[in-house]
């Protein structure tokens, strides 16, 4: 990648100029040649933010900008005001207040949840390092390890394991090959969803999951290494122990807030199957399509709406169609869904072909009303702070479908809200 390819990344992204406390700079001169770019969401009304920006400002002069930081703010402020009074503290770049729809792109793009939030972009080619540089600037404020790169899937699992409760270990080695899969289990015994969940789990890989190549690995987020034993003791896989620092590394890589949660990765690439297989073990626990890998067109009523809080998804509900409605509308929707997958496009593609949830709370939420016997069209976007979309087509088409789609993408579309 030259330095212009560098450029029109980082230009693409922000646009074209930026703010510094000496007025308007451009994009590409400022962050050219960076090891790495920050990108602060925070306002100053929040704070959480208003306690993290002096210690973050002092850290980047002190020493991060000197090695190669760059930071630029992203406004969550209510006005321009508020945000020239905020921006006044802060010894580094801003996006212009006025790009409110860049804004909320960026916010989207990088789920923003809440802020402050701090996203490290690599500053060569523009790609996310890790949306939790928070704790990344935190751990390392003289960037001793900048631009802080997280460790690799096989680093972070590191070389050996528990393998039953009296001291034995594997390692690594054993583990990886063609056709096998690990799956990462964080769990504890104090969680009650774990203590449902964890049962069924051992049923299925006692019964069907281990012959199909699959090690689980437990991930423990036990209080005490008494209660990690006892709760180990249940299961018949390998473990990580209790306490062990890999399992903040693990957590931190596959985004884990809550527990059980269940990961699969491709023991011979090290590539994640899928960071949420927790669905697919209850409502396959025979394994008949392990490993689950995800489907471009997902039935969201068998197997859940996976994902569907974090990107866009266009859902087709066809509760009340009849078979061959169903069938013709399947028939469409399955390959426009692998060439957006193909392409890489982040949109989902759900349909619902009876009247079981998670159907009936898309309709509360979005007002579409009783299930009729023509199909309906909704795109829900989440992300963008609950929007949502409804196609007036009564059939799905080629035609109805893509030109939703095109005028969703082309911005052409009444947003409504969740409610």
């Amino acid at each position: 990648m030259d330095i212009s390819d560098k450029s029109n990344a980082f230009a693409e992204l922000l646009g074209a100029k930026l703010l510094s406390a000496a007025g308007d700079v451009s994009t590409a001169s400022a962050l050219s040649g960076k090891k790495a770019v920050a990108l602060y969401f925070s306002a100053h009304w929040c704070p959480p933010c208003r306690g993290f920006t002096p210690q973050l400002a002092k850290w980047y002069t002190d020493n991060l900008k000197a090695k190669g930081l760059e930071v630029v703010f992203v406004s969550s402020d209510k006005d321009e005001a508020a945000f020239a009074d905020y921006f006044k503290e802060q010894p580094w770049l801003a996006l212009p207040f006025g790009e409110r729809g860049l804004k909320a792109k960026l916010s989207k793009k990088y789920k923003v949840q809440g802020i402050p939030t701090l996203v490290i972009l690599d500053g060569e080619t523009g790609a996310t390092i890790t949306t939790d540089g928070r704790s990344a600037v935190a751990d390392d404020p003289t960037g001793a390890s900048l631009p802080w790169k997280p460790p690799t899937i096989w680093e972070a699992l590191g070389t050996e394991f528990l393998s039953g409760p009296d001291g034995d270990t594997v390692e690594i080695d054993e583990l990886k090959g063609e056709g096998k899969v690990l799956g990462l289990y964080f769990s504890a015994h104090w969680c009650p969803p774990c203590r449902q969940f964890t049962p069924m789990l051992v049923d299925a890989y006692k019964k069907h999951l281990k012959a199909k190549q699959l090690e689980v690995i437990f991930v423990s987020s036990d209080k005490s290494p008494q209660e990690f034993h006892e709760y180990y003791s249940t299961m018949p896989w390998l473990a990580i122990p209790q306490g062990d620092k890999r399992k903040e590394a693990l957590s931190k890589r596959f985004g884990v807030r809550g527990i059980p949660s269940f990961v699969l990765i491709d023991a011979a690439t090290g590539e994640t199957i899928s960071e949420n297989a927790r669905g697919a073990v209850s409502s396959d626990p025979e394994g008949a399509n392990f490993p689950w890998r995800p489907k471009p067109l997902v039935d969201m009523c068998a197997e859940g709406p996976e994902g569907i809080n974090d990107e866009a998804a266009l859902c087709v509900m066809l509760e009340g169609c009849d078979e061959a409605t169903t069938a013709k509308a399947k028939a469409v929707l399955e390959p426009i869904a692998e060439k957006s997958k193909a392409a890489g496009k982040e949109l989902l593609f759900f349909y619902a072909p009876k009247d079981a949830e998670p159907a009936p709370q898309i309709r509360k939420l979005t007002k579409l009303g009783a299930a009729t016997n023509t199909p309906q069209m909704v795109l829900l976007d989440i992300p963008d702070e609950g929007g949502y979309y409804v196609s007036p087509a009564a059939e799905v088409t080629s035609e109805t479908v893509n030109g939703f789609l095109e005028a969703y993408a082309a911005g052409a579309l009444e947003r409504k809200q969740l409610s």
